[in-house]
């Protein structure tokens, strides 16, 4: 299956509700009504698309009837163009590049439930595909099945695992990952923290405190700091994305289980308002289904005839 047709698949839960609904509104209308607007301000909002770029579009749609009528671009087309123009041209530009000063560390962080551990273990995969020694460490030393979940990805996808026991110090386990890095010449570490409430002052002070200690063991980690956000959750994600920023300064963010969700739009909400680059969609439960985010194959495949 081509990327393309991935994006298409994965997304087609929200391309379902969201262009339908708009193909309906907008099918033998010959002009624009209020109904018509207030029906298309209700399909993009409910697919979670946000208010600031439901507005933009809800705008260059009057723009167009106005000056073209029916005889310019479809509703569609105008929604798809409106929402490539939010995301920088150059994309979410996967992750930093590896360079011979030391491993590029990358911490996954987010709440319970939302596949940090998965998706380490992914992008662990995916860069030894391009040729990367890469490397896990299991620093959710809370949650029970976690460090086994991680050491049977690293067994499966042949990634090696450095975990402490259950109830170690999360920051004494990235500090020793770091140097088990460094000493095996690793040029990708993924770091696994312990999903965490962004409600709970304490548990985001401790994950500050295990970004200080890798800064410590080597200096400017972590490099990439990933924000793991399941789609399903909507416009909660947004808060969720606004929380964790204050607290470590995110450097982009993966977006999972877009193909279980008719409310992929949150993608472009968060986008627009914090402005953080979207590095990688999940579109399923395969490794291979950990895909770089692109754009237009995104807006394609919801606007999309």
């Amino acid at each position: 299956m081509g990327l393309f047709q991935k994006f298409k698949e994965g997304l087609r839960r929200t391309q379902e509700k969201v262009s339908r609904e708009i193909k309906r509104i907008f099918t033998g209308s010959p002009k624009l009504t209020l109904e018509s607007i207030e029906e298309l301000e209700e399909a993009l909002l409910g697919g979670d698309f946000g208010m600031a770029l439901t507005t933009q579009i809800i705008a260059a749609v009057r723009r167009e009837y106005e000056g073209q009528g029916r005889n310019g671009q479809s509703v569609l087309e105008i929604a798809q163009r409106e929402l490539v123009s939010c995301f920088p041209a150059e994309g979410g530009q996967g992750l930093r590049e590896f360079s011979s000063n030391g491993p590029v560390v990358v911490s996954m962080v987010g709440v319970n439930g939302v596949g940090k551990t998965t998706t380490a273990a992914k992008l662990a995969w995916k860069m030894s595909l391009e040729g990367h020694s890469t490397m896990l460490a299991a620093c959710d030393t809370f949650r029970a099945a976690a460090i086994e979940q991680l050491k049977l990805w690293g067994n499966r996808l042949n990634v090696p695992v450095i975990a402490g026991n259950y109830g170690a110090d999360p920051a004494a386990v990235a500090h020793d990952a770091i140097g088990s890095a460094i000493a095996n010449d690793i040029h990708y570490l993924f770091i696994d923290t312990a999903g965490r409430l962004h409600t709970k002052s304490n548990l985001m002070q401790e994950l500050q405190k295990v970004h200080r200690v890798m800064d410590r063991k080597l200096e400017g980690a972590p490099h990439e700091t990933l924000l793991v956000l399941d789609a399903s959750t909507g416009m909660n994600a947004l808060t969720q994305a606004r929380e964790f920023h204050k607290a470590v300064p995110l450097t982009g963010l993966v977006v999972t289980k877009l193909d279980g969700t008719s409310r992929g739009g949150m993608v472009t909400a968060i986008q627009k308002e914090l402005g953080l680059p979207v590095k990688f969609i999940g579109l399923g439960e395969q490794p291979d289904d950990l895909q770089p985010f692109d754009v237009q194959q995104y807006a394609e495949a919801i606007f999309g005839a």
